[in-house]
């Protein structure tokens, strides 16, 4: 007799770069605890950006930007990122890298554009009446063909529906007799029928007739709760984006060749101005009706620098409309040229621009901190590291950068592995570190050799 354990068929997570980053780890007072939420440090960072963050959530920055400065490796998008775990789900956060605008199709301005309305989210909340249960009666009423000839006519449909409060007889119009045959509708489903566009919907079949047959194909759902009549609040969440590309995209005819090239032709279609605004009137009608509700979402664009004169002058613009996100940049950059011109600024940001944010400074890491990033991201990828091992991999990013000392934590655990052994000890960082090389230790040795490689 041979027994052998289930494994569980959950789907494990990857690790990403930023997986530990859980929120930005304020406590109630808005102050930022030292470890929290998988961030260390950046204390002054964190708490500004939770500032941003309540900000946001009362509604009261839009249009606004955040510019994340600092050196490279100091946590800039883990804030952002965090920053959007505080936000939850429901606000639309939409990250970017600078050098996306870049493409052969379609326009820079079109594209930043773009990520503009999908930052930008609509809850749209409508009230349906729906009347649902199982149907126990259902009788077409016929009469005579009023154009002649011998064929008969639905009048009208009688059926009954019941739910666990009482059961309910409706008259229906012979055009949803139509849809009731379409879902295939039969005494003993579930179905429910909306009040003011007549549609039927087949939920399944009642779960009293699940002991019919030993083998069954059907879903059996339960008996409808409360009356046969109900007012259902239905809440939707969409971006202007989507809303944009619902009428944006061509409704060719419905012969086969409109079809087939609407298939085998999927380019990108630039979204008119024109259709925009129009959206954009629509949109503002629902609001003043109460009908929908505006939720300002962020726009994460990283390494920014990379965009050039045109954006930013885009930018500036985009920034001050009334239907705008809230919008981070960041970048690694100090003084530099902005692309597209021969300006020298802050950043590589025009000063115009640069004048309409908020700048967060991030800093760089001390050894202390960069041991227990190192700690955390190893728990995060179940790796065990004994004490020295930590204290040599917090050196080795002193020397060169944090994020290179977490690169060598996987090869660390592999060369373990080879020896025996579970968790990583100091011996072998040292031999991976004489593995690989760092790009600081890569610079000063191609200084070193520079008459042997071709410049």
């Amino acid at each position: 007799m041979k027994i052998e354990e289930v494994k569980s068929t959950t789907k494990t997570e990857r690790i990403a770069t930023h997986s530990h980053v859980k929120g930005l780890g304020l406590n109630e007072a808005g102050m930022a605890d030292p470890v929290a939420a998988g961030f260390i440090g950046q204390e002054k960072a964190r708490e500004a950006a939770g500032i941003a963050v309540d900000l946001i959530k009362a509604k009261k920055m839009a249009g606004r930007a955040v510019l994340f400065a600092g050196a490279p490796g100091t946590g800039k998008t883990a804030i952002a990122l965090g920053m959007a775990k505080e936000l939850g789900p429901k606000v639309p956060f939409v990250p970017m890298v600078g050098s996306e605008v870049y493409s052969s199709e379609v326009k820079k301005v079109e594209i930043l554009m773009e990520n503009f309305r999908r930052a930008i989210g609509l809850r749209i909340k409508e009230n349906k009446e729906v009347y649902e249960g199982e149907v126990i009666e259902l009788t077409p009423e016929e009469t005579e063909n009023p154009l002649g000839g011998y064929g008969k006519t639905v009048a009208h449909v009688i059926i009954g529906l019941k739910t666990t409060k009482g059961t309910k007889q409706l008259k229906l119009d012979p055009s949803i007799y139509e849809s009731i045959q379409k879902e295939k509708v039969s005494p003993g489903d579930v179905i429910y029928i909306e009040a003011n566009s007549g549609a039927v919907k087949r939920v399944g079949r009642s779960d009293t007739y699940a002991t019919e047959f030993d083998l069954e194909a059907e879903e059996y759902v339960p008996l409808p709760k409360g009356d046969v009549h109900k007012k259902k609040e239905v809440v939707q969440d969409v971006t202007l984006h989507d809303l944009d590309i619902a009428n944006a995209r061509p409704q060719g005819g419905q012969d086969i060749f409109s079809m087939m090239n609407q298939i085998s032709k999927p380019k990108k279609t630039e979204i008119t101005e024109k259709l925009r605004m129009e959206i954009n009137k629509v949109v503002s009608k629902y609001i003043d009706q109460g009908v929908a509700e505006l939720v300002p979402g962020v726009l994460f664009v990283d390494e920014v620098h990379m965009l050039d004169l045109e954006c930013f002058t885009y930018l500036n613009r985009a920034l001050e409309s009334t239907l705008s996100p809230i919008v981070v940049f960041a970048t690694n950059r100090g003084m530099c040229t902005v692309r597209g011109a021969d300006i020298i600024s802050p950043h590589g940001i025009p000063v115009d621009l640069l004048d309409r944010l908020l700048i967060i400074r991030t800093t760089p890491y001390s050894v202390e901190e960069m041991a227990q990033v190192i700690a955390l991201r190893a728990k995060t990828e179940s790796i065990e590291v004994d004490a020295d091992a930590l204290v040599l991999l917090s050196s080795i990013g002193e020397r060169a950068t944090l994020r290179y000392s977490l690169q060598l934590l996987t090869p660390a655990s592999i060369i373990a592995k080879t020896n025996g052994r579970s968790n990583i000890a100091a011996g072998d960082v040292e031999e991976v570190d004489g593995l690989f090389f760092d790009a600081k230790s890569s610079a000063k040795l191609l200084a070193e050799q520079a008459e042997k490689y071709i410049t």
